[in-house]
């Protein structure tokens, strides 16, 4: 590993490695509008939910890197603490990378990248029409973290109204991440897709007390064909099951070696069949 002291290195070059790092990350598309009622459409990377009861939400819109001056929408939520947060899927990610150019204070950023401005109901600046998920949302606080550049302004903001497209919605009334396909934001021009192969299912040990890695039989456990993730997959249950109570595959294990069951296992585990996995195993 390499090593580094964030002090010793170039603002830009630390940046770089820590947006590089700390991804994919969701994107905060943030309307808001100054004392004047001029409107500013901007993104942000720095942002996620820190709490459900209130609804909170933080972006920080940091101070420029090359230069160390502050963003609009900083100086916006400043003189008009009200702010929308409209979430970015894969159909307005050009329009929103368009929307990000550092235009001059007053331009406003839904005219320039053609997006449609929707009235809020309980805030100033206008929704997204085009993001299936918006926001409206109370500045609450600003925390300063710096007056050097690439300091982060923390804007903490709470939730007052929660707009969401029905078409996104599956049968249930939840939000279907196929469907809403969003977008984050990785290192550099990179982005990434939440959608199709990128999206798997990793079951929460919540409901039940999983046996840990360390409760495996050892020769599983220290296989040299079993990945970490695959141990992790079969240490998930509450007991370890009988080969009894397992249903067999359409392999005969016993005629394997060691070697090739635990590959075949892994497969199973990949495929989401753990049952199937540990019946190989113990065959």
């Amino acid at each position: 590993m390499k090593t580094f002291i964030p002090e010793n290195l170039p603002v830009p070059v630390l940046h770089g490695h820590l947006l590089s790092a700390i991804a994919p990350r969701p994107i905060a598309f943030a309307s808001t509008v100054d004392k004047q009622g001029n409107v500013n459409l901007s993104p942000f990377s720095f942002f996620n939910v820190f709490g459900a009861n209130p609804p909170l939400l933080i972006f920080s819109p940091a101070r420029r890197v090359r230069d160390n001056t502050l963003k609009h929408t900083l100086e916006n939520v400043k003189e008009v603490p009200e702010v929308v947060i409209n979430v970015v899927n894969y159909a307005i990610v050009e329009q929103m990378s368009l929307a990000s150019t550092e235009y001059e204070k007053g331009v406003n950023e839904f005219v320039k990248a053609g997006f449609t401005p929707l009235a809020s109901e309980a805030v100033r600046p206008p929704r997204v029409k085009e993001s299936p998920v918006q926001l409206e949302c109370k500045v609450e606080q600003i925390i300063e973290t710096g007056t050097e550049g690439g300091a982060g302004n923390l804007i903490i903001c709470r939730v007052v109204r929660l707009h969401i497209a029905p078409e996104v919605l599956n049968e249930a009334g939840r939000i279907d991440p196929h469907k809403i396909d969003l977008v984050a934001r990785m290192g550099g021009d990179f982005y990434c897709r939440a959608s199709g192969a990128a999206l798997f299912e990793v079951e929460k040990p919540l409901a039940k007390k999983g046996i840990g890695i360390d409760a495996l039989p050892l020769e599983i456990r220290q296989s040299s064909v079993l990945t970490g993730n695959s141990l992790a997959k079969l240490a998930n249950i509450e007991t370890l099951p009988a080969l009894s109570t397992l249903t067999p595959t359409a392999e005969n294990p016993t005629a394997l070696t060691k070697e090739e069951r635990h590959a075949l296992a892994q497969q199973y585990l990949e495929k989401g069949d753990t049952m199937a996995a540990w019946y190989v195993l113990l065959a």
